[in-house]
């Protein structure tokens, strides 16, 4: 039995990977390598391609005994995303569409999504419920919602079972000192805090710093890929083990404004660095923090990791000892 990681080369999908390689399962992985690193996959047998290559996909599935598939292949730029609707809504929807007829044809009935905190928007509600309205203010978010549905109407139809995973921000590195977060073009906060803080980037910009949050920042529930992974870990158990679908939001419960995220960074390294305020970003609320009751409750999920200093400690360690990241761009 194999367990399908499509994405698998990419920032998320690789740290999950890992641990559900420690964790003991055989896995497969699909990535079309446009974002993701071969390096991230280690020993795991890697297929170069696209999830809605439909001949690329028959061959996965003939040469595997696939039980369940994990699905983070998706484009995931917030600002991209509000310039490159179709791209989003290509890569994101029509192939998971795809992906999802890949399944059927070959009877594979369990998915894990890696879904996001993009589908609530503007909250009304902090911290965040799972059935808080979904309002996303941006493109990958309405991608990300429409993928959710999606796979609900082919629970109704077909009797998928699937476990959509809300992430809120995604950060740090894995603590073999292996994998971190490398994107081209980067844009999360962290790894470009910590450019700058290596002399690789002239400054930080903070995009716009008159919200309604404290100190006029955004707010963010950052959630290591540590407690990620064991999340997905425990989600696919709960489909092997026919307990059934359910959606989950993955962060903290603890919110970190992007002036706060700064200060911490400067602590980590001991480093100082410059700092401009820039105009706010299209599609960016002014505070995301989950409640991750749910998660905690139903999969037994208890993030560990995802203080601050942990997910910048361990960021930190990575981006210093692969100043380049993975050296393959």
């Amino acid at each position: 039995m194999s367990i399908l990681v499509c994405g698998g080369a990419g920032y998320v999908g690789s740290h999950c990977l890992e641990a559900l390689k420690a964790a003991g399962y055989d896995c497969v992985v699909v990535d079309d390598l446009s974002r993701g690193h071969r390096a991230a996959v280690g020993e795991s047998p890697l297929y170069v391609g696209n999830i809605a290559d439909d001949a690329l996909m028959d061959r996965v599935f003939r040469e595997h005994h696939i039980e369940v598939v994990l699905h983070f292949a998706a484009a995931s730029q917030v600002g991209e995303s509000m310039k490159e609707p179709l791209l989003y809504y290509e890569n994101n929807l029509c192939a998971t569409v795809a992906l999802l007829r890949s399944m059927r044809r070959h009877e594979v009935g369990r998915i894990v999504f890696s879904s996001s905190a993009a589908v609530y928007g503007e909250p009304d509600t902090v911290p965040i419920p799972e059935e808080s309205p979904k309002a996303p203010t941006n493109t990958y978010g309405e991608t990300k919602l429409a993928m959710e549905r999606l796979m609900h109407w082919c629970h109704v139809a077909y009797g998928l079972e699937y476990v959509s995973l809300r992430y809120f921000n995604a950060a740090g590195a894995s603590p073999s000192g292996i994998i971190g977060e490398d994107h081209t073009p980067e844009t999360h906060l962290i790894p470009l805090v910590l450019q700058a803080a290596q002399g690789r980037r002239e400054k930080v910009s903070i995009f716009g710093d008159d919200y309604p949050t404290p100190d006029g920042t955004c707010i963010r529930d950052y959630i290591h890929t540590s407690d990620l992974a064991s999340a997905h870990l425990l989600a696919a158990r709960r489909l092997l083990a026919g307990e059934g679908s359910g959606i989950f939001n993955l962060g903290s419960e603890h919110g970190l404004s992007v002036r706060q995220i700064i200060d911490a960074a400067r602590k980590v390294t001991g480093r100082d660095f410059p700092v401009e305020v820039a105009p706010r970003r299209a599609g960016d609320p002014a505070v995301l923090i989950a409640s991750n009751r749910k998660a905690r409750e139903e999969l037994g999920w208890v993030p560990a990791h995802s203080d601050a200093e942990s997910i910048l400690a361990s960021a930190w360690a990575w981006h210093s000892s692969h100043p380049d990241g993975f050296g393959d761009r």
